[in-house]
């Protein structure tokens, strides 16, 4: 799938994500706008450069221009959709988002008024849920965050990494063994050089996106960290003292290892983690859930978890069991007297991959030394 939801991306398409970009393509010369895509860039004081480019076949997408530009950029040809009003995201945004920009002004106020909760509680308002305008918000911002997750995996951070997904409850608490395993499975992926990638909540997914980002500290230094976030041991009652604390370890340790958090507004009342670098959030969780498994090209590694996270077992299942044999990728069950007995998806995982090319591409185990292994690291 491509994550962007649409086709490919044509050779002749320019995205713009930026002034600097804008600026230096005019500097260089640049005479035609034609397959340029302008998203969300605060065009004033442009005037005079959008004045001498031929914009015929160019697409603004939400920007901001002087006032007067706009109606002659229609009349040159130009296609422009318009920010969209009352609407508390960016339909159009070019990139991913960050933990902070997602929690800002966490020091100061609740986090039922900080932006994710503000876009969560416009979401669920029944007055937006028939409403073409908020349909189409919703359907441009995900079109729009999946165009920038395109970019990222093509990205420095990114490109030449394989991608394992770490896939389990949200309810692991911080300093239970749950967590722990989690965060370790985490930091050993990163230290083999592997993008972790999680449902970017709380709980294992939050430990598997914190022991990537802490990958390279000392173990002594990792410990003390896991140690500290005890005090708050989950998000509820309180999201906002939970994300303070995840916060403290970010800023006492600002260049951790870049990992994905894949969100979605769907499951709102679970807040986004502090510790994933790069959150790709959405509104459509089906889209979300397709997206996260497909990228996941070096495998999925399953903790314990509930609907959720046996939902995601078998989607995968689905997509490796139809799949060429070049194109399967591991399946680890983490845990075998919860797999096997108390959720027992391994039982029905393994006789449906019974003769099928996939049968040799799932394991269950008991440990996330077990589960590396098993991947080759």
């Amino acid at each position: 799938m491509n994550p962007s939801g649409g086709l490919a991306p044509s050779p002749r398409t320019l995205e713009v994500e930026s002034l600097d970009v804008f600026d230096r393509l005019v500097a260089a010369g640049a005479v035609a706008m034609r397959g340029w895509h302008a998203q969300s860039l605060d065009l004033r004081g442009r005037k005079a450069a959008l004045g001498t480019l031929d914009v015929e076949g160019a697409i603004f997408l939400g920007c901001t221009f002087d006032p007067g530009v706009e109606d002659g950029l229609r009349h040159r040809g130009a296609l422009i959709f318009p920010r969209l009003e009352g609407v508390p995201f960016d339909a159009y945004r070019g990139r991913l988002y960050t933990p902070q920009e997602l929690y800002a002004g966490l020091e100061t106020r609740p986090y039922e008024e900080l932006p994710d909760a503000l876009v969560y509680q416009w979401s669920i308002s029944p007055a937006q849920r028939h409403r073409l305008d908020a349909t189409l918000a919703s359907a441009l911002h995900d079109h729009a965050i999946g165009d920038a997750l395109e970019e990222f995996r093509r990205s420095d951070l990114s490109a030449g990494r394989t991608t394992v997904g770490v896939m389990g409850g949200h309810a692991a608490q911080r300093g239970t063994p749950e967590f722990a395993q989690a965060a370790q499975l985490g930091r050993l992926l990163a230290q083999s050089g592997r993008m972790v990638a999680t449902g970017g909540g709380p709980g294992a997914m939050e430990a598997a996106n914190l022991g990537a980002y802490l990958s390279h500290i000392p173990d002594r230094d990792f410990e003390e960290a896991l140690a500290g976030l005890q005090s708050v041991r989950g998000f509820r009652p309180s999201v906002s003292a939970w994300a303070r604390e995840a916060a403290a370890v970010v800023e006492r340790y600002p260049d951790g290892t870049p990992s994905l958090g894949i969100p979605t507004w769907f499951y709102g009342h679970e807040p986004p983690n502090y510790f994933a670098t790069h959150i790709a959030k959405y509104f459509a969780n089906a889209i979300r859930e397709a997206i996260l498994l497909e990228l996941c090209d070096g495998g999925i590694i399953f903790l314990p978890g509930a609907a959720g996270t046996v939902q995601e077992i078998f989607q995968d299942a689905c997509e490796n069991y139809y799949s060429a044999r070049e194109a399967i990728t591991p399946m680890v069950l983490v845990g075998r007297r919860y797999w096997e007995t108390e959720l027992p998806a391994w039982p029905m995982l393994r006789k449906l991959a019974a003769g099928r090319p996939m049968a040799d591409r799932i394991f269950l185990v008991d440990s996330v030394p077990e589960a590396l292994a098993v991947l080759g690291g």
